[in-house]
């Protein structure tokens, strides 16, 4: 997914990676984030957490591969209890087609008539269904990133 934003690929990389930010835009429509301990650096891990309109909370760790501020940025999202433990996400109640091993994730921040074009692709789903619904939520989530920005 390919989203452009009025703002420069500093401020994009900012909304992304520093915690109090994160926080102001993590999840879907409905949903707030209690919880954006960011350690962006190759090898780091982020612990994030949503927080569903019924109170239900979901706990994502993000691990690092390749960092390169501000223009790129690739991590493993899996899914973990509040305390960063991998837990299979359909002890979750999520598709049982997301892996268990993590989402890869690839996020590139090209500059763009004054702008940044923010693309991101995720892999490893396994039904064109988990696809639709992890983009509906992807969607409204860059939304709310929009408006942080």
């Amino acid at each position: 997914m390919t989203r452009a934003y009025d703002a420069p690929p500093p401020r994009v990389w900012a909304a992304l990676t520093e915690s109090a930010l994160v926080m102001r835009w993590w999840g879907p429509d409905g949903f707030t984030a209690p919880v954006a301990r960011m350690d962006v650096r190759p090898g780091g891990v982020s612990l994030v957490a949503m927080r569903s309109p019924d109170g239900a909370e979901l706990y994502n760790t993000w691990t690092y591969g390749l960092v390169e501020r501000p223009h790129r940025l690739e991590y493993v999202l899996r899914f973990c209890d509040a305390s960063g433990r991998p837990v299979p996400p359909s002890s979750l109640g999520l598709p049982a087609d997301i892996p268990t091993g993590g989402v890869p994730h690839e996020l590139t921040l090209t500059p763009s008539a004054g702008g940044t074009e923010l693309t991101v692709t995720e892999r490893g789903y396994g039904t064109a269904g988990t696809v639709r619904l992890s983009r509906l939520g992807l969607e409204q989530t860059l939304n709310k990133l929009a408006a942080v920005l």
